[in-house]
């Protein structure tokens, strides 16, 4: 069996396609509370624990279309849920259980950012 030497050990950034860098500078920074690393005129780009994100004008037509959903951890589910609303955020659904597993609960509830992407929040919760 061959030894392979490309193994992925973590993913070490996303980008998020957006139509109007400014507006969603605003979302990511001010609603979300990501850091803000840095930011040219096209890109911007954050720190969420150690993961990169990057906000990026598209370069061409066909990279111009919806991120894949991203699941944003956080600790209080109902309670991020709440500041978000009370911010203006758009969400799809209210917080709700996915699965249960022994002891543990995954809560989860989708929404918008300003460039129509779909995104979510997850919270584990011990019972």
């Amino acid at each position: 069996m061959m030894e392979t030497t490309a193994t992925v050990q973590r993913v070490g950034q996303i980008s998020v396609p957006v139509k109007d860098l400014s507006r969603a500078l605003d979302f990511y920074k001010e609603k979300l509370g990501l850091s803000l690393l840095f930011n040219t005129e096209s890109m911007a780009f954050f720190d969420c624990n150690g993961l990169r994100l990057m906000l990026s004008l598209p370069e061409k037509d066909e990279f111009a279309h919806s991120s894949s959903v991203i699941y944003f951890q956080v600790a209080n589910i109902q309670e991020t849920y709440e500041r978000l609303v009370g911010q203006g955020v758009t969400f799809i659904d209210e917080p709700h259980v996915v699965v249960k597993m022994g002891q543990t609960e995954t809560w989860m509830v989708f929404f918008k950012d300003t460039e129509d992407n779909t995104h979510a929040f997850l919270s584990e919760i011990q019972i």
